[in-house]
C-alpha cells in the first residue's frame, strides 16, 4: 500500500518542475523591460546654478532708423521779377523843357521836366529815388522820390529849382537809385546860364 502511495504523488511532483523554468523567464523579462524603460527616461541635470547661467536670452536685432528725406525747395518763377533777381534800367528820352542851356535871371524858379522809360524788368515802387550826383541842388532835396513806373513804360520826372544870385553857368546832374541806395541808369541834368537880364522862362509843357 505504501507503494502506490509513493507513485500516485510522483507524476505531480514532476508537473510542477516543469513550469519552474517558465516562471523564471517571466520574471527575468519584467527585470530587463524595467530597466530599458528607466534608461530611456530624458536625463535630468541638477547642476542648479550651472544650468541657469548657460540660460542667454535671446538678442534683439537694432531697430533701423527711418530715413527723412530733406525737403526741396520749389523753383522761383522767372517770369515774376522781384527786387533780388531784376534789372534796373533807366534810360533818358526827352527834355520837356527847359533846354540846355537856357539864360534865366537871378533867383527865378525853373520848373525842369524829364521823359524817361524804365527799360528795365523791376518795377520803381517806393523806396525808389532819384540823388543829386553833380553840380548844385539849386534849392531842391537833393534826393527825391522816383515817380512809380512799371517795367516798359514811360515816366516823367519833375524837379523845381531855384536859379543862383550868382551869373554864371550851372549844371544839376540827378540819377536813379534803388531802395539799396545803389545808382543805376542814364544820369539827366539839367544846365542854365543865369544872366542879370529879367528874361522869363518858357512855361512848362503840359505832360500827355
Amino acid at each position: 500500500m505504501k507503494e502506490q502511495t509513493k507513485k500516485s504523488r510522483s507524476p505531480k511532483n514532476s508537473k510542477s518542475e516543469l513550469h519552474r523554468p517558465a516562471n523564471w523567464l517571466v520574471g527575468a523579462f519584467l527585470v530587463i523591460l524595467i530597466i530599458g524603460v528607466t534608461g530611456c527616461g530624458p536625463e535630468r541635470s541638477y547642476a542648479g546654478d550651472e544650468s541657469q547661467a548657460q540660460f542667454r536670452p535671446p538678442t534683439l536685432e537694432p531697430t533701423a532708423t527711418p530715413t527723412v528725406p530733406t525737403p526741396t525747395r520749389a523753383p522761383e518763377d522767372k517770369e515774376t521779377p522781384s527786387p533780388d533777381n531784376c534789372n534796373n534800367i533807366l534810360s533818358f528820352r526827352d527834355d520837356l523843357t527847359i533846354p540846355d542851356g537856357w539864360e534865366v535871371t537871378p533867383g527865378s524858379t525853373i520848373d525842369k521836366r524829364w521823359e524817361v522809360e524804365n527799360s528795365g524788368t523791376c518795377n520803381w515802387s517806393e523806396g525808389y529815388t532819384i540823388q543829386l550826383i553833380q553840380g548844385l541842388a539849386m534849392g531842391s532835396p537833393e534826393t527825391q522820390a522816383l515817380y512809380p513806373a512799371r517795367s516798359g513804360t514811360r515816366a516823367i520826372i519833375r524837379i523845381v529849382f531855384t536859379a543862383p544870385d550868382e551869373p554864371g553857368t550851372y549844371r544839376s546832374a540827378w540819377q536813379a537809385h534803388t531802395p539799396s541806395g545803389q545808382p543805376f541808369g542814364d544820369p539827366f541834368y539839367i544846365e542854365i546860364v543865369v544872366t542879370g537880364d529879367t528874361e522869363e522862362a518858357p512855361p512848362a509843357e503840359t505832360a500827355p
